[in-house]
């Protein structure tokens, strides 16, 4: 029996809980070592502090954010609330208005750049429903006007690893979060990246945007598209997903950037191409191949192959650049059925090369 993975907290749960510890402790309680916040769906969750200390007016606490069993970046990162009265005379250029607080960004959490976004330009990278959840965890301690500083230790450094520079979001991560709970390995974290991602390059103007299966096959687009950064999409498995967004939001040419197995699986018309829900049988990749003019013994090594990879290697190995050829025109023109739009399908191999581009 496989082990059910465990959930956890977003970002903005845990900014909410940090501010409502920072709250308490401003307004004369002790420090707090846990506190419970409400969440959207209306339930409760508990949290604890890893530390809440007050020193020159301002109150913070800080809570350990556990993301459960997803393999999240931010996950075991120190999210931190500063808490403190309105004080005259100070920027607050980086900050929001948030109810009866005043929403601030601090060290590791991102400014917003590009439109397209969930929050506007020159505004904190501080997502509307955390701010809600921020706001009314602060509201059960006090309804004085507050002024709300939230941080993410090392966040500029974690921000690296995320697209965020590409979204428009620099100086660090985004507080993120639609219901404060991380569910693990989330269809819903990666279809809303994609959906941000096609945002921002519709609001940038463009006409053309590039649809890749991983960071590899993105690269070798980028070797060979003349486009600028706004216009990539990391799609992952979710081909038929991100075909139809794109459609929605007006693109006119989409290029799809993917590795052999993936483009074979959207050729035999795969939706969704995750080895969980899109498992790849040999023997169809074979027929398939079959029906496109593979014959013997090149078919039989390839009825014999183990992996998708492997009926590459024998293609390649049989000088037969016009399967390849013909496998990625399918791909591209199932893209074309599901989108509507003119779909191009550029084959990159695992070195980033241009394999194919039809």
């Amino acid at each position: 029996m496989s082990k059910r993975l465990r959930s956890g907290f977003t970002t903005g749960a845990c900014a909410a809980a940090a501010a409502k510890a920072a709250a308490c402790l401003l307004l004369g309680e002790p420090a707090p070592s846990e506190v419970t916040i409400p969440f959207p769906d209306g339930s409760r969750r508990g949290f604890a502090i890893a530390s809440c200390a007050l020193a020159h007016g301002e109150a913070r606490a800080a809570v350990r954010k556990d993301a459960g069993d997803d393999p999240d970046v931010t996950n075991g990162a120190r999210i931190c609330a500063t808490v403190s009265f309105p004080r005259p005379g100070v920027d607050h250029s980086n900050c929001v208005a948030t109810g009866n607080l005043l929403l601030c960004r601090g060290e590791g959490v991102g400014l917003v750049t590009k439109p397209g976004l969930a929050v506007a330009v020159g505004e904190p990278a501080i997502n509307p429903v955390p701010r809600r959840m921020i706001a009314e965890a602060v509201a059960e301690v006090t309804s004085l006007a507050l002024t709300v500083t939230i941080a993410v230790d090392g966040g500029e450094l974690l921000a690296e690893k995320t697209l965020n520079r590409r979204l428009g979001v620099i100086g660090g991560l985004s507080i993120l979060g639609t219901t404060g709970i991380v569910r693990p390995i989330s269809a819903d974290a990666w279809t809303a990246t994609i959906k941000a991602s096609l945002d921002v390059a519709r609001e940038a103007g463009l006409s053309e945007v590039v649809l890749s299966t991983g960071r590899t096959s993105e690269k070798g687009a980028q070797k060979h598209l003349a486009l600028p950064e706004e216009a990539y999409a990391m799609m992952g498995d979710y081909l038929h997903f991100s075909l139809c967004e794109a459609a929605a939001r007006g693109f006119a040419t989409i290029h799809l950037a993917t590795m052999w197995a993936k483009a074979l699986k959207a050729a035999l018309r795969i939706p969704q191409t995750h080895v969980r829900h899109g498992a790849l049988e040999v023997a169809d990749g074979a027929a398939l191949l079959q029906r496109l003019g593979a014959d013997w013994p090149l078919l039989g090594r390839l009825q014999a192959a183990n992996t998708a990879r492997e009926m590459y290697g024998h293609l390649e190995e049989a000088g037969r650049d016009d399967l390849i050829s013909a496998v990625c025109a399918l791909a591209a023109e199932y893209g074309r059925e599901v989108s509507g739009r003119e779909v191009r399908v550029l084959l990159i191999d695992h070195q980033a090369r241009l394999l194919a581009h039809v």
